[in-house]
């Protein structure tokens, strides 16, 4: 079963265009699926295009061997813009030049689409930036809007994007009925997350065999392409990380830990990162004096992903992890709205801390509970950031105090 995703509906908007649209993202999240949709949409409009699997031997040894073998596939009658759909790029010895040379050469008579799995490999082998040449889609495994969707719950897919956005990021206008209906979903969604295969899985038990194939198989294909010397580090890693949700990113106190050297660390978190396992937010300042530290905050893309390796699978209420579990979830709807390096946390040397601050516009911070929270930690903040909106998005609870300069926000 196909269901049209929300970056799909963006891709569409540059498909007559020049530009090489290139799709990149962790295994498993949809990329094929995504070019097969368009391919066959276009085939649908009788308009020239092919699609080439590059985990095909014949074709990826041919294209190897020169980009000009291309034409050997789609022909050389260059009448007719021909629209070319290539899967899983990154096994090109050079996908660079072979993207390059074909937009260089090429342009108003050929249209590429390609996927990577993974921007680790395109990082490696993409010598060349292709500025101006390319645009480029991350495939996330899905959002909790899409999932919604997923479940064919349309109305409340349809009135959950008509509402929830960076300026109104609550569920205020949903009624009763409807705000339980979201919490079923959100709890199934908080415990085992976005990837396609585990949302559209009704069984439970199932539900845990495709995310324990997905953390073993998938991640283990991530470290051998990765070439990483002690993969069992490496998954030791990613279960550290899975506890420090939302936490700092501190490299030599995992370095200790491991027992291996900040390099390798390094290593490791570049391949997680560039293999769309986690995500790193950076610190937002003005007053550097008082505020500039240079270390990240981590968080994983998917939830599902997370909780398994953190091996715990249970439902948020029961969870002692929480708040870090719905700072997560929260992090990932920002996704939707905002690019992720415009996702910024706020801490000062004190420790006062607002866990997102996004677009220089919003300040978010996040709470599962917010009858044990008090407006007077976060007064620095918001007396020295008058410029930028103040709120708390929480999950449960009554414990509300109006103020003119902060918003409560149920999600």
């Amino acid at each position: 079963m196909y269901i049209e995703r929300e970056i799909v509906k963006n891709a569409l908007k540059y498909l007559d265009s020049e530009y090489i649209l290139i799709f990149i993202g962790a295994r498993q999240t949809g990329k094929t699926m995504i070019l097969r949709h368009l391919y066959e949409k276009l085939k649908n409009e009788h308009r020239r295009a092919y699609f080439i699997n590059l985990e095909d031997t014949d074709y990826l040894t041919l294209l190897n061997e020169s980009p000009k073998n291309l034409f050997s596939v789609i022909g050389f009658d260059l009448k007719e813009r021909t629209i070319v759909f290539i899967d899983e790029i990154q096994y090109l010895n050079n996908p660079t030049n072979f993207l390059k040379y074909f937009f260089d050469e090429y342009k108003n008579k050929i249209k590429l689409i390609v996927s990577g799995s993974s921007a680790f490999y395109l990082d490696v082998k993409f010598k060349d930036s292709l500025a101006g040449r390319k645009r480029i889609f991350y495939v996330y495994p899905i959002s909790f809007s899409e999932f919604l969707f997923f479940k064919e719950e349309f109305d409340l897919w349809n009135k959950f994007k008509q509402s929830v956005n960076l300026k109104n990021f609550c569920l205020a206008n949903f009624n009763k009925i409807e705000q339980r209906q979201l919490k079923i979903y959100s709890d199934e969604y908080l415990r085992f997350g976005g990837y396609p295969r585990v949302v559209l899985e009704s069984d439970h038990d199932e539900k845990l065999e495709i995310l324990r194939d997905l953390t073993d198989s998938f991640i283990k294909k991530d470290i051998l392409e990765a070439k990483i010397s002690y993969p069992g580090k490496f998954f030791q890693l990613l279960r550290i990380l899975s506890s420090q949700t939302g936490n700092l990113l501190n490299k030599h106190e995992l370095a200790n830990t491991l027992a291996i050297s900040t390099t390798a660390i390094d290593n490791y978190i570049y391949t997680a990162l560039k293999s769309f396992h986690i995500a790193l937010i950076s610190p937002y300042y003005a007053n550097i004096r008082k505020e500039l530290t240079k270390q990240q905050k981590i968080y994983f893309y998917d939830l599902g992903l997370r909780n398994f390796l953190l091996r715990n699978l249970d439902i948020i209420d029961m969870r002692p992890d929480k708040g870090q579990l719905f700072e997560n979830f929260i992090f990932r709807e920002l996704l939707e709205f905002i690019r992720l390096d415009r996702i910024k946390y706020w801490r000062t040397q004190n420790k006062n801390e607002v866990d997102f601050i996004v677009d220089e516009k919003y300040a978010y911070e996040i709470k599962y509970n917010i009858d044990n929270v008090s407006l007077a930690k976060y007064k620095s903040f918001i007396d020295a950031y008058d410029n930028i909106r103040f709120h708390i998005v929480y999950h449960t609870g009554t414990n509300i105090k109006e103020h003119p300069k902060a918003k409560f926000l149920q999600f």
